[in-house]
């Protein structure tokens, strides 16, 4: 049997104010040949297929659509479905009846009976072409609070009741399995150790402990597929992985080996894991790579030729700046020497010579006490530019000063 893991679409995202639809529809495009040449058995898509909890409905086509496509391509296929902490979980479970029709199967969050919490719902047994079961899979999404069995005398219930709940679905899913089915795991939370991109991932737990250690996966699960890490790599083992994101979600992922994951079981063993490298449709571009003064910016910028193509694939561009006094009219300047460029401007990123490293006197209560308003700018003027402001913007701080305390008067 052979699984394809990915996670972290993040459908319908805006970067920087521009639609993503291009770019995600030239993924799903990509994965679907994929899905084909690679003869794919069973796809696990392990949360956040969408942005938001509240995806446009462009977001939501393009997915359902694809499902569609996948599965009239490939009759066979059976797709497993989980909710990341971006998703909607009941929005996500509306089409369960649809879904389950047609091979995919979708757990948005817990379902609670009145004995308990419904573990047979995250439990999905997967078939051979031949209609035999082949393997389990515990279909476990992004765990809220309210989702876990509560543990006494933990020091942290909540990561506690984490690891209660995959103890008693791999209990049920053991009780369950015959002769050479293998146990396949999905999640959508942070493991220990995982490498964070940490402009673009949203925190999974406010304030507190949030990372699961690797342990929690029982010993005879042959492979566990996970999101919500964009970063595609292992964590404590190498059968236990996070796909990342297909698509770089800010400039922090620009380098990223965005990849699926193959995974091939022979009986209840895993034989081989493969990556499988994403083409990227649309780049993403920091000019300069270190901050540098603006004259230097404008000239590199002006000496730039980006291909003519159309809006929607062209460059994403991150301008850096290296600033010793104001500047007021930076966003202007770089557009103007833009104008005519095919390329995306989404960010201008400003910084300043560094502080120096001698630590001013600290001062008393009657220092302060007696700090004027023009002290204070000169303190932090000095602080930010390390350097005393010119005679020009000193004058118009004068004026400002002076007009307000007309003002007040």
């Amino acid at each position: 049997m052979r699984l394809l893991h990915t996670s972290d679409w993040h459908l319908g995202q805006n970067f920087f104010g521009f639609s993503r639809y291009y770019e995600h529809q030239q993924f799903l495009d990509w994965l679907l040949n994929t899905l084909t040449t690679q003869n794919i058995d069973v796809l696990l898509i392990a949360g956040d297929i969408f942005d938001t909890a509240n995806p446009p409905s462009s977001a939501q086509q393009q997915f359902y659509q694809f499902l569609c496509l996948a599965k009239g391509r490939i009759p066979h296929l059976q797709v497993v479905i989980i909710a990341g902490n971006h998703d909607s979980p009941t929005r996500l479970e509306v089409p369960t009846p649809f879904l389950n029709a047609i091979d995919m199967r979708v757990v948005g969050q817990v379902q609670r009976q009145q004995r308990g919490m419904d573990l047979e719902q995250l439990l999905v047994p997967l078939y051979h072409r031949e209609g035999e079961i082949a393997a389990w899979c515990l279909a476990i999404p992004f765990l809220r609070p309210n989702d876990v069995p509560r543990v006494e005398d933990a020091d942290d219930a909540y990561l506690a009741g984490i690891n209660a709940l995959y103890q008693q679905v791999t209990a049920l899913a053991k009780s369950k399995r015959a002769e050479n089915q293998a146990l396949i795991a999905m999640g959508h939370c942070h493991l220990m150790g995982g490498e964070v991109s940490s402009d673009s991932e949203r925190k999974l737990v406010m304030g507190g402990l949030e990372t699961l250690s690797s342990h929690i996966f029982d010993t005879e699960i042959a492979y566990v597929a996970l999101g919500h890490l964009h970063f595609a790599q292992a964590v404590g083992a190498a059968h236990i992985r996070y796909s990342g994101s297909p698509l770089p979600m800010s400039f922090s992922e620009m380098h990223y080996p965005h990849q699926v994951v193959v995974i091939d079981l022979e009986g209840n063993s895993l034989q081989r894991i493969t990556p499988i490298l994403i083409p990227r449709t649309v780049n993403l571009q920091r000019l300069p790579e270190k901050p540098a003064p603006l004259a230097d910016v404008l000239t590199l910028l002006a000496q730039q030729d980006w291909p003519l193509v159309p809006e929607e694939q062209q460059t994403y561009l991150q301008v850096r700046v290296l600033l010793d006094k104001p500047e007021p009219a930076l966003r202007h300047k770089i557009e103007q020497v833009l104008q005519d460029k095919a390329v995306r401007l989404v960010k201008i990123e400003t910084s300043y010579p560094s502080a120096s490293t001698t630590e001013a006197s600290p001062l008393s209560l009657e220092d302060v006490s007696q700090l004027q308003p023009e002290d204070v700018f000169l303190r932090m003027y000095q602080q930010r530019y390390q350097k005393s402001p010119d005679n020009v913007l000193l004058k118009a701080f004068h004026e400002l000063l002076t007009t307000n305390m007309a003002d007040e008067s």
